[in-house]
């Protein structure tokens, strides 16, 4: 009897085990198509989780930033920095930002997933690297940082820290936080925000009287050159004035037991005058450098070469936290997140993405019109125009060749249209490519026949400004 009992036990332990697993299984979060698994790290604002895209199964790395403590931190112009540094970048050696997503309290960054982790853990797990392969590292982050360069971003604080690893063992350039870009530079076109983590920042930043953000940044690399090859900091004292004095003398010693070849490209590096410190082209000509190099290209999608529908210049997302439940592919869009949070927070995220006159680029009215109605509607008129129509995603894309003996180009553009409420849309068209006068055109004859009245759209923005307090 007493046997009976005990199997019983075990039988419906092993059942409610099994019913407990069920249940976490289905309350993972859930962020629009991506379910979030588990935590990857965590950072002064948050965590980065594991998340995979449910209808396809790719892994990407999830970076959950809560706003509270952006804001009282005052870091929100650091996030923004990051955000639309990122949104610059498509290279195989610069981790990538797929999305952006905001909810009233967090801001989800959802990024290429690099599963080798930080390369300063794979050092301090492993040990140094052997030089062949501490060169193709080397060369992959020359590549990247000579990429960003290419575009106008310096880092500003690249460490092993902020260099990640892929499954193949490629490295991948990370944390924009603190980057810069050219209007960044003061009147005498130098940068003079004093940044950076202490065993890399480069002497001329350390003497607080303005720095070139490229060179600032290949004494960094030549820091973790010196890391990967040796397992030690060039530069490493506990004592700070200490650390910043070595520094500013350049004053480190190179291991004997290195070959020539990279205890030169090292000191020419950590060259602490920078008008005679190695260039980008200078190390890409370097002959320990050019062992085995194979240099990377950017990488682009087929669709944003054409500036289709997988334009990413807005981040969308709902207005409420993530559930477990995902919008129906044939409703219309949220409205832009960062336009929600910029009309009701001091937290403004709006025009994070906009490098150019959005009146040249982009436009929006609003429509008491449904979603559907208003799809169908642009697809006839911009078809009566002879534009031709793609769809996807709930999206169009309509592409218009415009022949002419004196320029023949092509127009492209993008419409879309987000919901504000069930009676009130707002329909987005944002160019692409071409003619500025003909986009206009269109712009004006759609805003004309589908607009909204304009008393019912005062009453419905009013009504949603107030929901959306943050």
């Amino acid at each position: 009897m007493r046997e009976r009992d005990r199997e019983r036990e075990h039988r419906f332990g092993e059942e409610g085990s099994g019913r407990r697993r069920r249940r976490r299984r289905r309350r993972r979060m859930r962020l629009g198509k991506y379910e979030l698994g588990k935590t990857l790290g965590e950072g002064n604002f948050g965590k980065v989780k594991l998340a995979a895209d449910v209808r396809t199964g790719c892994r990407y790395a999830v970076k959950i930033l809560d706003k509270t403590k952006i804001l009282h931190l005052n870091f929100s112009d650091q996030i923004k920095r990051e955000i639309s540094t990122l949104k610059l970048l498509r290279h195989p050696n610069v981790v990538r930002l797929y999305e952006v997503l905001a909810s009233k309290t967090k801001i989800y960054m959802v990024l290429e997933c690099a599963s080798g982790g930080e390369l300063f853990d794979r050092i301090e797990s492993k040990g140094k690297m052997d030089e062949a392969e501490g060169r193709k590292i080397f060369q992959q982050l020359i590549d990247g940082l000579s990429y960003c360069h290419d575009k106008g971003v310096y880092h500003r604080d690249l460490k092993l820290e902020n260099v990640l690893v892929d499954a193949k063992g490629n490295i991948k350039i990370s944390d924009f936080g603190l980057s810069a870009l050219p209007q960044n530079c003061r009147e005498d076109g130098l940068l003079h925000t004093t940044c950076g983590s202490p065993n890399y920042v480069a002497p001329e930043v350390l003497a607080n009287r303005g720095y070139n953000g490229v060179a600032s940044d290949i004494w960094s690399c030549g820091v973790i050159l010196y890391v990967i090859l040796t397992a030690c900091l060039p530069f490493d004292e506990t004592n700070l004035a200490l650390l910043y004095k070595k520094t500013l003398r350049g004053d480190f010693q190179i291991p004997k037991w290195l070959s020539a070849g990279a205890r030169n490209l090292i000191r020419r590096t950590l060259d602490p005058n920078p008008s005679t410190r190695i260039t980008i082209a200078g190390i890409k000509e370097n002959e320990w450098f050019k062992t085995d190099y194979n240099p990377a290209s950017p990488c682009y999608d087929d669709d944003e070469e054409e500036g289709s529908l997988t334009d990413q210049d807005d981040a969308i997302s709902t207005p409420d936290e993530p559930s477990d439940v995902e919008n129906s592919p044939e409703s219309p869009s949220i409205i832009n997140a960062f336009e929600l949070i910029g009309m009701s927070s001091s937290l403004d995220l709006s025009g994070f993405f906009e490098q150019e006159d959005v009146s040249e680029r982009k436009t929006r009215f609003t429509s008491n019109h449904s979603a559907k109605d208003l799809l169908e509607r642009i697809e006839v008129i911009a078809t009566d125009m002879g534009f031709r129509v793609q769809k996807k995603s709930g999206k169009l894309k309509l592409i218009q060749e415009i022949r002419s003996q004196k320029s023949p180009s092509n127009l492209s553009f993008v419409a879309e249209v987000f919901e504000i409420s069930p009676l009130l849309h707002v329909v987005e068209l944002k160019k692409s490519f071409g003619d500025s006068s003909a986009y206009r055109q269109l712009c004006e004859r759609l805003s004309s026949d589908l607009g909204t009245n304009p008393e019912l759209e005062r009453q419905n923005s009013s009504s949603f400004a107030l929901n959306s307090t943050c």
